[in-house]
């Protein structure tokens, strides 16, 4: 595939989906604090039982505004570029990156309550750094080398620097996303359409067109076609006529043809 013949289409579902996940987190969020209560308990809990069902919730979850605030802003860009360079596989890799980084962190985290959509985010981030090395398309490793020089410094918080912070969700949505981004094999660009003249059985000469030029390039005027005798009916009966006014006719007309036979009418 050439790739000067690719193009990346938007469709409103590219920034649907990003906008929804975030109203959702900020919902949750608005009604913890509007009926003050709590849901850190809903979050994941390693190798507990209760904690599985923070597998599917705890990345709606945020212990506060800053909290929710500094996941915001890299979800939703994070999410718009998958949507949009790997429409395809979008809802795939969200859905499964989500609950397998749920399981990773229920699997390896320490005992407390994993909350938040950080996971998430390592998780989109290994994704498209790792896809569009992968992929080798020009455009896609521009989305690489913009991810890593943006959010490249959260590639410190994969490691316990900080034990407010959960690491082991970090760690485990990066691996998530590296996995996923060399299982997908997705068609991630669509031709744009020829030309009749990009096709492989044109013939310039059929083209009218073409006709129009040379062999050098240079443009070649069509020839105007002299008008039919029959344009303009000239009357037998010349004997009507003064001589003046067969000059008069004689000199308006420009066609040669027609001027002939006026002449040969009126000898």
């Amino acid at each position: 595939m050439k790739q000067e013949q690719v193009i990346l289409p938007f469709k409103i579902n590219m920034l649907l989906y990003p906008l929804l996940i975030v109203l959702s987190i900020w919902f949750v969020f608005w009604f913890e604090v509007r009926w003050d209560v709590s849901f850190n308990e809903w979050g994941v809990r390693p190798r507990h039982l209760s904690g599985v069902k923070g597998i599917f919730f705890s990345p709606f979850i945020h212990g506060d505004a800053s909290h929710l605030w500094h996941n915001t802003l890299p979800l939703f860009i994070l999410s718009t570029a998958l949507c949009y360079f790997y429409e395809s596989v979008s809802v795939k890799v969200l859905l499964l990156g989500a609950f397998f980084t749920g399981v990773a962190t229920w699997m390896i985290g320490r005992d407390s309550y994993h909350i938040g959509a950080s996971g998430v985010i390592y998780m989109l981030f290994g994704f498209l750094f790792l896809k569009g090395l992968l992929t080798k398309h020009y455009r896609l490793l521009a989305v690489s080398f913009f991810v890593v020089f943006v959010y490249g410094g959260m590639i410190w918080y994969v490691a316990p620097i900080d034990y407010k912070i959960s690491w082991e969700g970090h760690l485990s949505g990066l691996l998530v996303g590296f996995f996923l981004a060399t299982s997908f094999k997705s068609k991630l660009q669509q031709d744009a359409p020829k030309y009749i003249w990009e096709t492989e059985d044109y013939d310039p000469s059929t083209d009218a067109f073409m006709q129009c030029f040379d062999a050098q390039g240079n443009f070649v005027p069509t020839p105007k076609e002299e008008p039919e005798d029959d344009i303009l009916e000239i009357t037998p009966n010349t004997e009507m006529l003064t001589d003046k006014g067969v000059r008069l006719i004689y000199h308006t007309i420009k066609s040669e043809k027609i001027k002939k036979r006026i002449f040969r009418l009126n000898e």
